[in-house]
């Protein structure tokens, strides 16, 4: 497929409503006057006259061809994002008629939609307003309206209370026992980082000791710890104490609202890991089957047993964890409508207190996207759509949402939450309202400055980069406090 931009640069927006009907496609890019390929392509063309500028699209797909156009009064369209938002409806429109797909996000195609909704609540429009922007402007549907209003809404308070001096602790554990096949994130195996793990480790507690000086200095508070990865568990129970131990030696933890760490896989997760984690002071744990199909779980990687999962939920419990997350996948091959529904089913009788629905998404670094594309033509909507009633009915809020790439059926990944058990860290890293500093190989600290948006500074990637390159990476800190230098 080519894209061929005419009197414009609106790649970027274009591409993706492209994506939202060609997924997992490589697009090739050119900017051209006329068309001068038989093969599939998309015209997108901006022409100025004396008053006017016309707007349309020519898509060629499969053999059939459509065509949209729209003119508009200059004076009354003189913001570029207005001509991209139209040029994007249009083609939109064209898809639609061409493949008889209607993606239900419409052209919001950004992964935050939730975020925009907060924007105009902070702006004073109400439902009736938000809806009206999301269907008319954005091309939305009812029920992702629905969705994203309602999530806003749960945030409210939470984002009503944040203290702007705050700041939340992100922890890289970038170590897995398997490589999932779905899984894009940078992170090893044991087998070929386990002897990496001593010194990541010595390194990552000097890089937390180094961050708490800055965050003293400042006057900073310490509002969350998150636990990510990788699969923090993949450590041993000894190994997790010295992490956590440093973190409550180096920071001051009276200000700590929430404390999340990541189990993941079961296979990972015993009574010592579990008890060592739990004296250390986390309020929150993950544990994520993604699936309760033997079929699937093998499908996709997963080591652990259906069995193993229930186990170390019921572990959990009985060690006094109050908070748990579950996580499902919609979408896994093999996996079938009825078979994500028992899973779905099955979880919510545990009552978790929180309960992330994802829907795959096939990225490029994923084993998946290496081989069989079937897999993108899952009933996810279906899944998807029975997670929704049965949460919702079962007394379940959704509370944060974002999109990514290439998702199969254009949908999202919703946390949802019993009233209460809300997790801040999830909102404020989805939402970017509030700073979270990262530590570890891969991790990637958010300066949020409001309301003039934010800085990033990134840490080596990989472990062992992460280790060699140790000191220069600790250089990088004094970017905190440059960026707070005449804030605070």
């Amino acid at each position: 497929m080519t894209l061929i931009l005419s009197g414009n640069d609106y790649k970027y927006e274009l591409e993706g409503v492209l994506k939202l009907f060609i997924p997992a496609t490589q697009f090739t890019h050119i900017s051209a006057d006329k068309i001068e390929t038989e093969d599939d392509h998309v015209f997108a063309r901006q022409k100025f006259t004396k008053n006017k500028v016309l707007l349309y699209v020519i898509c060629k797909y499969n053999g059939k061809k459509c065509h949209k156009a729209v003119l508009l009064d200059v004076a009354e369209n003189p913001d570029k994002t207005d001509k991209e938002l139209y040029l994007s409806r249009l083609l939109y429109e064209a898809l639609s008629e061409l493949t008889g797909i209607k993606p239900k996000w419409g052209v919001i195609t950004g992964i935050r939609p939730v975020k925009r909704v907060n924007t105009w609540l902070s702006e004073g429009l109400d439902k009736n307003e938000i809806y009206e922007r999301l269907s008319k402007d954005y091309l939305c549907s009812k029920e992702k309206c629905d969705i994203a209003y309602s999530t806003a809404m749960t945030q409210q308070k939470i984002l009503d209370a944040l203290d702007k001096r705050s700041f939340s602790l992100y922890v890289n554990i970038p170590f897995c026992p398997t490589r999932c096949s779905y899984c894009s994130f940078i992170s090893q195996t044991l087998d070929s980082g386990r002897k990496l793990i001593p010194e990541y480790i010595e390194k990552m507690c000097r890089e937390i000791r180094q961050t708490a000086l800055i965050t003293k200095d400042l006057g900073l508070k310490l509002d969350t710890v998150y636990f990510g990865g990788g699969t923090p568990t993949s450590l041993e129970a000894e190994q997790l104490g010295t992490i956590m131990k440093c973190i409550e030696h180096s920071f001051d933890m009276s200000t700590v609202r929430e404390y999340t760490v990541e189990a993941g896989r079961p296979d990972t997760i015993t009574e010592d890991k579990l008890r060592t984690i739990k004296e250390n002071g986390c309020t929150r744990i993950s544990i994520n089957p993604q699936s309760l199909n033997p079929k699937v779980l093998e499908a996709i990687g997963r080591s652990h047993s259906v069995e193993q999962f229930y186990e170390s939920y019921e572990l959990a419990r009985k060690i006094g964890f109050k908070c748990i997350n579950t996580d499902v996948i919609a979408g896994l091959p093999e996996d079938t409508v009825e078979s994500f529904q028992a899973t779905v089913d099955k979880l919510i009788s545990l009552s978790p207190e929180n309960f992330t629905v994802h829907t795959l998404s096939i990225k490029r670094a994923a084993l998946l996207n290496q081989g069989d594309k079937t897999v993108l033509k899952n009933p996810t909507d279906d899944m998807v759509d029975h997670a929704t009633e049965r949460l919702i009915n079962d007394g379940y809020s959704p509370y944060y949402l974002y999109r990514q790439k290439n998702m199969v059926g254009n949908l999202e990944n919703i946390g949802w939450a019993k009233p209460g058990y809300e997790s801040l860290y999830n909102i404020y890293i989805m939402e970017e309202v509030q700073t979270i500093l990262a530590v570890g190989a891969g991790a990637s600290t958010k300066l949020v400055d409001h309301p003039n948006g934010l800085e990033r500074v990134f840490n080596y990637k990989f472990p062992l980069e992460y280790i060699k390159h140790f000191d220069l990476m600790i250089e990088r800190k004094k970017q905190i406090r440059d960026f707070y230098a005449d804030k605070l």
